[in-house]
C-alpha cells in the first residue's frame, strides 16, 4: 500500500505550487532549512530522527490520476474549481527534483542550527515541507524523550510499550522506531519489529493470569510454555502474594534445568516494592531473577525509584514515552534562506524579519561544523554559509545575543549535513537508515556531551552559533530591509 505522501500536506502548499507554475516561478532554485528553535523537554539536547522516513518520502512520491481527480473535486470558497485542468495535468508526470542534506540519524543536534537542508526548484522544495516536518519533528521529540529515559536508568534495559496509546497506528509504528533510535533496547510493536528491523519483547498480561483458576495455575502454564522468556506479571491480585507464587515456579524451573527470567511489577509503590521483592527472591536462592518495573514511567520517576535504591533490572516505559506525555511537539520550522534565478550560479539571500529575536531566520545556503576538544567532547557547533565559507576568525556568535560569543580556532572538526537526497533520488544505503546503526551514533553523540548537559534539571547550554561574518551579513540585512541600514 503506498503511503500517498503527495497528498501528505497541508492546502497551501497546493494552490502555491499552482501559483508558482503558472507564474513561471516554478523552476526558481530555492534553499530551505527545516530547524527548532528551543531545546525539548527543557533538556540540554536533542537526537535527530526521522530521516529514513524523510527518504521513504521521497521514494513515494508521485501524484496519481486518483489524486489529480480528488484534486479536481475542489471547489474554491470563491466560486468554481479550486485547481486548473493543466495544473493537475502537469502534477500527474511531476517528479521531485530536490537536493537533501541532513545529520547521520542519531547525531545530537541543537536549537537553531539546520536539522535538514531542502534545494531544488521553489515548488518542489515546497511541496514536500509538510510531510517533512511531520516526519522529522515527530520523530526528533521521541527519541529525544527515549534518551531522557534511557540516561535516566543508568544502563539498564529499557522496553517501549506505547503502541496501544499512541497517537494512531502511524504514531505508533514512528514512536516506536524512534524510540529505539533514542536508546531503548526493544519494542512491543511487532510490525514495527518487522518493519525497521528492531528487536521485539514482551511476556503476558493481566488477563492471562485472571482467565485462570488461580494465580499459581497460571504462573506454571505459562513457565512450561515460554521456559526461555519467563517473566511473571505479580501484581494481579497482592504483589506480596504474586512474588510467592512467581518463587514456587521459579524454584520449579530451576529443578527443570530452566531459569525464571523476572518478575514484573505494574502498579503500587514500585520502589518499595521492588525492594521487597529483591530481598524475598534473594531469600529463596533465586538472586538471578530479575526484576521489571512498568506503569506510567518516564525519566523523573525513574530517576525518582533508583534514587531510593530500588533494585531495577529493566523497565517498560510505555504512554509518556510513545506520546511524548510532558511536551506534544518538538515546534521545527521549515524556512527559506536563499534563491537562484535559473542559469545563474550567485545566491540571492532571503530573510524573514519579526518582532521576535528567536522567529529571525538566517540566510544562505547553510551547513553546521561541530568543533570537539582534544577530550573527544564537543565544544561547540558553527551555522556557516557553504558558499562564503569560514573566516580567519573561527568565532561563533549567539544568534539570540551577539555579545556572547566563542572562540573555536584550532580545533578539531566536522561538518554534519551529508547527502541524503540527490535530485529527487534517495543516495543513503540501507545500512545507512537502519535504526540499530542510529542508536549506536546517539550512544556515542551522548557520550560526547559534558554531564553538565544532560542532567534532568537546568542542564547547561551547549554553545551554537552563527559564524562571525555571516552574524555580520544577517545584521547588515536585516538593516537594509528594515531601512535602517
Amino acid at each position: 500500500m503506498r503511503n500517498e505522501y503527495e497528498l501528505l500536506t497541508d492546502l497551501y502548499q497546493l494552490t502555491m505550487a499552482q501559483g508558482y507554475w503558472e507564474t513561471g516561478q516554478g523552476a526558481t532554485q530555492a534553499c530551505f532549512h527545516a530547524y527548532f528553535r528551543d531545546y525539548p523537554f527543557r533538556g540540554g539536547y536533542a537526537v535527530a530522527c526521522g530521516f529514513d522516513q524523510l527518504a521513504e518520502l521521497i521514494d513515494d512520491f508521485a501524484f496519481t490520476q486518483d489524486d489529480a481527480d480528488y484534486l479536481a473535486s475542489l471547489d474554491a470558497p470563491g466560486g468554481g474549481k479550486l485547481f486548473r485542468p493543466e495544473f493537475l495535468e502537469y502534477l500527474r508526470t511531476f517528479r521531485l527534483r530536490v537536493d537533501i542534506d541532513a545529520p547521520a540519524e542519531g547525531t545530537i543536534v541543537f536549537p537553531h542550527e539546520p536539522l535538514v537542508r531542502v534545494m531544488g526548484p521553489i515548488m518542489d522544495c515546497q511541496l514536500i515541507e509538510t510531510a517533512l516536518l511531520n516526519c522529522v519533528n515527530f520523530e526528533t521529540l521521541i527519541a529525544t524523550k527515549a534518551a531522557r529515559v534511557c540516561l535516566a536508568a543508568h544502563g539498564a534495559p529499557v522496553a517501549e510499550f506505547g503502541l496501544r496509546r499512541a497517537q494512531g497506528a502511524g504514531g505508533g509504528m514512528w514512536a516506536s522506531r524512534a524510540a529505539v533510535v533514542g536508546g531503548c533496547a526493544s519494542t512491543s510493536n511487532v510490525l514495527a519489529g518487522k518493519r525497521y528491523g528492531l528487536p521485539v519483547s514482551g511476556t503476558h498480561a493481566h488477563s492471562w493470569v485472571m482467565s485462570f483458576p488461580d494465580e499459581l495455575s497460571a504462573f506454571r502454564a505459562y513457565a512450561q510454555e515460554f521456559p526461555h522468556n519467563c517473566v511473571l506479571l505479580v501484581d494481579t491480585y497482592n504483589v506480596e502474594q504474586g512474588i510467592e507464587n512467581a518463587i514456587t515456579v521459579g524454584l520449579e524451573m530451576r529443578q527443570r534445568g530452566q531459569r525464571l527470567a523476572g518478575i514484573r511489577i505494574d502498579s503500587g509503590d514500585l520502589a518499595w516494592l521492588a525492594k521487597m521483592a529483591r530481598r524475598m527472591l534473594d531469600a529463596a536462592g533465586l538472586t538471578d531473577c530479575g526484576i521489571v518495573l512498568s506503569n506510567d514511567l518516564d525519566e523523573y520517576t525513574i530517576q525518582s525509584i533508583l534514587d531510593e535504591g530500588a533494585p531495577v533490572t529493566s523497565w517498560g516505559v510505555g504512554t509518556k514515552l510513545a506520546c511524548a506525555f510532558d511536551q506534544p511537539t518538538l515546534g521545527g520550522v521549515y524556512k527559506l534562506s536563499a534563491t537562484r534565478a535559473p542559469g545563474q550560479t550567485e545566491w540571492t539571500d532571503r530573510l524573514k524579519i519579526s518582532e521576535s529575536a528567536a522567529k529571525l531566520t538566517v540566510p544562505g545556503v547553510l551547513d553546521v561544523r561541530r568543533y570537539y576538544h582534544d577530550d573527544g567532547h564537543i565544544a561547540g557547533d558553527m551555522v556557516f554559509d557553504m558558499n562564503a565559507g569560514v573566516g580567519e576568525r573561527e568565532v561563533i556568535v549567539d544568534p539570540l545575543d551577539s555579545l556572547r560569543q566563542k572562540n573555536l580556532s584550532g580545533k578539531r572538526f566536522e561538518t554534519l549535513l551529508s547527502p541524503l537526497v540527490r535530485n529527487g533520488e534517495v543516495v543513503l544505503d540501507q545500512a545507512h537508515r537502519s535504526a540499530m546503526e542510529a542508536q549506536r551514533r546517539c550512544r556515542e553523540g551522548l557520550a560526547s556531551l559534558d554531564e553538565s548537559q544532560k542532567r534532568m534539571l537546568n542542564p547547561h547550554t551547549y554553545p551554537v552559533g552563527l559564524e562571525y561574518g555571516l552574524c555580520e551579513r544577517r545584521r547588515a540585512l536585516v538593516g537594509k530591509l528594515r531601512g535602517i541600514a
